[in-house]
């Protein structure tokens, strides 16, 4: 990868290694999201993704998770503004703002220890949806992103 890329570089101009390294490893992409259909309002729930490795914050099968997860989607140069709910600690939605990445992203502090000291990630908080029954989704709801805020 290029030296400091993500501050020489527009996104247009990384190479997917150089994309794929913008991730900080939050884990936070991965938890289960639901969406209202009345409203657009979109919920985030403490629970994860069967595939995440809640204590890494890594998926744990990354090369098959399209086809373990239909639902796990990629994001894109293409399709960044379509993922709206992306927090706003987050790499891709930093970069495309214009802004640069946080103190605690582990291209800039060499490690993710960082991070989850800083509480950036899911570690001390999500569980795994293997360990929780879809019908209890609503009590795990810790976010709610109004449809007019998510622009």
């Amino acid at each position: 990868m290029r030296d400091r890329f993500w501050e020489r570089f527009s996104l247009e101009e990384l190479t997917q290694q150089e994309w794929e390294a913008l991730c900080d490893g939050c884990g936070k992409c991965c938890l289960v999201k639901m969406e209202d259909a009345d409203t657009g309002d979109v919920a985030t729930l403490n629970v994860a993704c069967r595939l995440l490795d809640i204590g890494s914050c890594r998926c744990s099968d990354y090369e098959n998770r399209f086809e373990k997860v239909p639902e796990c989607t990629q994001l894109s140069l293409q399709n960044l503004d379509e993922f709206h709910w992306l927090p706003h600690s987050c790499a891709y939605r930093r970069l495309a703002e214009g802004r640069k990445l946080a103190s605690w992203h582990p291209l800039r502090s060499g490690d993710d220890r960082r991070m989850h000291e800083r509480g950036m990630s899911v570690r001390h908080f999500a569980v795994s949806e293997t360990d929780v029954d879809e019908a209890d989704y609503e009590a795990h709801i810790i976010d709610i992103i109004p449809l007019d805020e998510q622009r």
